[in-house]
């Protein structure tokens, strides 16, 4: 048996046989669009000032920063996680989600 499979760009703008897919982000939301030559180009133009103006940001890892506030006690964080057999470091930065666990098993 033989199968054969074939896939077919349609351009997300305006239904035609696109030519590429462009992969861009924007606020922290990775996008994938299909495009056709001419509006691949349209797109690259109204983006090129703001191409120009800007500085590349790491495309393989999206790194989030994120403190904790000062109003949490990260000694009663750690006391909690070993009461809750949550697993954490003794030492150094706390996970988010074991910050936001505590926080939650507080209400």
């Amino acid at each position: 048996m033989v199968t054969r499979t074939v896939i077919e760009l349609i351009d997300d703008l305006d239904g035609s046989q696109a030519s590429e897919t462009i992969r861009f982000g924007l606020d922290g939301t990775d996008y994938e669009i299909d495009l056709t030559e001419q509006n691949a180009g349209s797109l690259r133009s109204a983006l090129a000032r703001y191409v120009e103006a800007g500085r590349k940001g790491s495309s393989s890892v999206r790194r989030q920063v994120t403190t904790i506030a000062p109003a949490v006690d990260t000694k009663a964080i750690r006391h909690w996680a070993a009461d809750n057999g949550v697993a954490v470091n003794p030492r150094g930065r706390i996970k988010e989600d074991v910050v936001q666990q505590y926080l939650a098993s507080l209400s």
